[in-house]
């Protein structure tokens, strides 16, 4: 039997008088009058071939068949209203899942932070986090293999936008016991001569963008490159070699009691961004953990400005 046969209709007009017993109660219920109500049901019998109600002058029950019949019909309101609240959470950006990829210190050390922040507000909200390296991070977004990206600026793709979030500058991280820990203030000639240990493709080439125009002896290169930065840290606390990275990088250096130094003349500001599709359309989902994501690291990066104090509260978290 084809299911355009049945209507919603007629299937809410016999759930509601057989849960009430009553014509007159069904189509109070359904705003409807008692004729049209009752309409509705005998519809649903021409089309099921059978009586779901047997009647008289004071009363109306199910008949065999209608109890046979009266669960099925329940069910299929019920999964009706749960796609309803379904399309409404979607449509109010209340449900869905969220791919969202970063670089290793952003998506272990900050991400976690700002999706347990937004998901106190939209539970039904999943974020998945995907690690992904700065280098891949605007082909994956161009490709619709994440809804969005967080990472270091980079150069982008025509379909990509990018919005810059918050600067940070370039710095030094040293062990405590290193020479240049007791520098205040460096110079990039300073660094001349220095085991420095870069981390990733992405940070050679920063380097090497730094001093592009710089005189040749004063030029700065890396003596070794590792894949990931917990690599380069973890060599630098050592005291084996340096490593310069982001200032945001902190969250993840402040840990193994790394110093931060910066380097000026010039100082070098990398910008951090998220970056999303302009012409996939990206889900209501994304939207919204967009919306919170971009006010929230910019909340973040302020209460880990360079050179100010951490509370004490914030030294708790």
């Amino acid at each position: 039997m084809p299911l355009t046969r049945f209507t919603l209709r007629q299937f809410e007009a016999f759930v509601a008088v057989a849960e009430r017993s009553s014509f007159s109660e069904a189509s109070n219920q359904m705003g409807l009058t008692s004729s049209a109500v009752s309409q509705l049901v005998a519809e649903l019998e021409a089309s099921l071939g059978f009586r779901v109600f047997d009647r008289s002058t004071r009363h109306v029950e199910l008949s065999s068949a209608g109890r046979d019949f009266i669960g099925p019909a329940q069910t299929v309101l019920r999964h009706l209203q749960m796609a309803e609240s379904a399309a409404a959470d979607v449509r109010n950006r209340a449900s869905g899942v969220v791919r969202v990829g970063a670089p290793m210190v952003l998506a272990s050390a900050v991400l976690p932070a700002a999706i347990k922040a937004f998901c106190v507000t939209r539970p039904k909200v999943i974020v998945r986090i995907r690690d992904t390296p700065v280098d891949e991070l605007i082909d994956k977004v161009a490709s619709g293999d994440l809804d969005l990206a967080v990472g270091p600026d980079r150069r982008t793709v025509p379909h990509v936008d990018t919005i810059h979030v918050f600067d940070s500058p370039w710095v030094l991280w040293c062990a405590p016991s290193h020479p240049l820990a007791r520098r205040r203030q460096l110079q990039w000639e300073d660094l001349r001569g220095e085991q420095i240990v870069a981390a990733g493709r992405d940070h050679e080439l920063g380097v090497a963008q730094m001093h592009l125009n710089a005189p040749e002896g004063t030029r700065v290169r890396p003596v070794d490159i590792v894949d990931n930065i917990s690599t380069a840290l973890g060599i630098s606390a050592q005291g084996l070699a340096i490593t310069l990275a982001p200032a945001f990088i902190a969250v993840a250096a402040a840990p193994l009691g790394l110093v931060m130094r910066r380097v000026r003349n010039p100082e070098a500001i990398r910008q951090v961004c998220i970056y999303r599709s302009k012409v996939r359309a990206v889900p209501p989902a994304a939207e919204a953990f967009y919306d919170f994501l971009v006010p929230w690291l910019q909340q973040w990066k302020g209460r880990r400005s360079l050179g100010r104090p951490r509370t004490r509260a914030e030294t708790a978290r």
